[in-house]
């Protein structure tokens, strides 16, 4: 069984290991800053764990904080500062699913989850960025390809998306 709860500080070390073999070095965020991120905003901190015997084992989750710019910035992923509580838009840094549980509907479950609470939470909408080869995933939520983005980050191209609630 795959549940989704609100990360707590005990897990950092193990989204941080998630991370890095999620992303590359480049673009992935370090121990530090998603522990800097988790201090601003923990409650915007989603984990997919499974329930083995008397085991959960976190093998996914999503981030971001929340803003009232409509594209993420280089900034936002580096400077947990620059969260506004009380923003339009829930930002998402990312998705990360461990290899194995990839293509399983590990990620639909979180991106479902993410919307609700920004639904719940009267946002606006969710803004994100995102290569070239998963903008389909995203478009089946019904996000937008608002097309390249100014974003930098890890050095590879990327594409804003916006999800209206």
């Amino acid at each position: 069984m795959i549940s989704i709860t609100t990360a707590t500080a005990d897990d950092l070390t193990t989204l941080a290991d998630i991370e890095q073999i999620c992303f590359s070095s480049q673009e992935s965020a370090s121990l530090n800053t998603l522990k800097s991120r988790f201090d601003v905003f923990p409650n915007h901190f989603l984990v997919a764990k499974i329930h083995k015997h008397d085991d959960n084992e976190i093998i996914g989750f999503v981030n971001g904080m929340v803003t009232d710019e409509e594209t993420i910035t280089d900034e936002m992923y580096t400077n947990a500062k620059l969260h506004q509580p009380q923003g339009k838009y829930q930002t998402i840094f990312g998705i990360d699913v461990l290899p194995s549980y990839q293509h399983l509907g590990i990620a639909t479950k979180l991106m479902k989850n993410l919307i609700e609470k920004a639904q719940k939470e009267k946002r606006t909408g969710i803004i994100l960025c995102c290569k070239h080869q998963l903008i389909p995933f995203y478009e089946q939520f019904g996000f937008q390809n608002l097309g390249i983005s100014k974003s930098t980050h890890g050095g590879v191209v990327w594409y804003d998306m916006l999800l209206n609630i």
